[in-house]
């Protein structure tokens, strides 16, 4: 079972409308509204591809309701902890030129709901994965982190790690299976550059002996890369019309883990994550995964 945690739940509303003019009334073009948060984005993507997931996270108020439904409409096994004060609502607005993102801190979270989230990791099993994904919200210091890698790893599972915090160089120590940073957070918490093979070479180096066991490294439009420790893979990055980058990187992720926990060959996990994180960008929150078969056409694999 692939369990997903996200500590940040959200609604995305995505907007689309014409050149913004300020003190004006704007009108839309049209506007989608879709459940999110990253653990969230990754069950959703892992459900697309026909694999068991389970989503853990923190909901709250009428909007937290509107995830937990939606979720369930789909088929996904969902166990929230609750807290009173509303999920919180990212705006993402596409005037045909520009892309804007405004993203919200998210609800303050007490004691008791951090009880909750740790009593729900009761359902981890031996040989079970749980991917925690997103930023903390306000009232969970990074602390928390540590204590849940640590019941995971007690209980036999097995943890991948999507976080932009700077606490992920200290995480590392808890030796995750698997790590997705990208070129961002490469810098802001590493201080490491990837804008040559030999600096992904580096970098990645740096990322194993800090105890990652593997990377998927992702560069958005400059495509992706996997290490293991041993080898290396270079994924190259469809060409398409951006639309929202969003939920691109979750959905990569997510493609990425479908194949390779079963096993599979890591360029089949590498073609149809960059094709799967095309696909995403290309559409407003998740879209509908309906051009992958065109886009795995457009991927290059390299073993460097």
């Amino acid at each position: 079972m692939i369990h997903t945690l996200t500590l940040n739940t959200a609604i995305d509303m995505n907007i689309f409308c014409g050149s913004l003019q300020p003190s004006s009334v704007n009108r839309t073009q049209r506007t989608e509204y879709c459940p999110n948060g990253k653990g969230v984005n990754v069950s959703l993507v892992l459900k697309h591809f026909q694999q068991p997931t389970h989503v853990m996270g923190i909901f709250g108020g009428f909007t937290g309701r509107y995830i937990v439904e939606e979720l369930k409409k789909q088929k996904i096994n969902v166990t929230p902890s609750w807290v009173q004060a509303p999920t919180r609502i990212n705006v993402f607005i596409n005037d045909g030129n520009n892309e804007y993102k405004l993203v919200n801190a998210g609800a303050h979270i007490d004691d008791e709901c951090k009880q909750q989230i740790i009593r729900h990791l009761d359902c981890i099993r031996p040989g079970d994965y749980l991917v925690i994904s997103g930023s903390l919200p306000p009232g969970i210091e990074s602390q928390f982190y540590v204590e849940v890698m640590s019941l995971c790893k007690q209980r036999g599972g097995k943890v991948i790690l999507d976080i932009s915090h700077p606490a992920l160089r200290q995480l590392l120590e808890l030796n995750p299976l698997l790590i997705k940073p990208n070129d961002d957070e490469l810098k802001e918490i590493f201080n490491l550059q990837v804008e040559s093979i030999q600096q992904v070479r580096e970098a990645m180096q740096t990322l194993h002996q800090l105890g990652a066991r593997n990377v998927l490294l992702t560069l958005g439009a400059k495509g992706l890369y996997f290490s293991d420790g041993c080898q290396l893979w270079f994924a190259s990055a469809p060409e398409i019309e951006l639309v929202s980058s969003a939920c691109a990187g979750d959905a990569a992720l997510a493609a990425f883990l479908s194949h390779w926990l079963n096993g599979e060959d890591i360029p089949e996990a590498l073609a149809l994550a960059s094709a799967t994180g095309a696909d995403v960008a290309a559409s407003a929150g998740l879209g509908k995964l309906n051009r992958l078969e065109a886009l795995l056409q457009q991927v290059q694999i390299v073993q460097l």
